[in-house]
């Protein structure tokens, strides 16, 4: 198939609805079917502002975090339709790929041996 890496960048102390911005998207992303996600929080980043975004042992509030998720056009074009409606400002990179599964039991929901 053909569609897209879709990478969201935010920090932890983002919230929208009372929820951590990052829950919150991953909650969006099964809400539209949108086919798996990966939430990874990194140690120390530099944002879009130049800012450096660290976590300390006492504040874990500015932790960088991302986004990740392969998608259809549809999917993504669904995503940025509902971010848009909730007026939700977040960085992303959107890059082409090509997805798909390998080998016999690699497809959902197929049994193993």
């Amino acid at each position: 198939m053909q569609g897209f890496q879709l990478t969201l960048f935010t920090i932890e102390n983002r919230r929208h609805h009372g929820k951590q911005l990052s829950h919150w998207l991953l909650q969006i992303l099964r809400e539209l079917h949108i086919r798996g996600a990966t939430h990874i929080v990194a140690a120390e980043g530099i944002g879009h502002d130049r800012r450096f975004h660290t976590w300390h042992f006492m504040e874990l509030a500015d932790r960088p975090e991302e986004i990740t998720v392969i998608a259809t056009e549809e999917e993504v074009q669904r995503l940025f339709d509902r971010l848009a409606l909730e007026d939700i400002q977040v960085f992303y990179a959107k890059t082409p790929v090509e997805f798909g599964f390998l080998g016999k039991s690699s497809a959902p929901g197929a049994q193993g041996p």
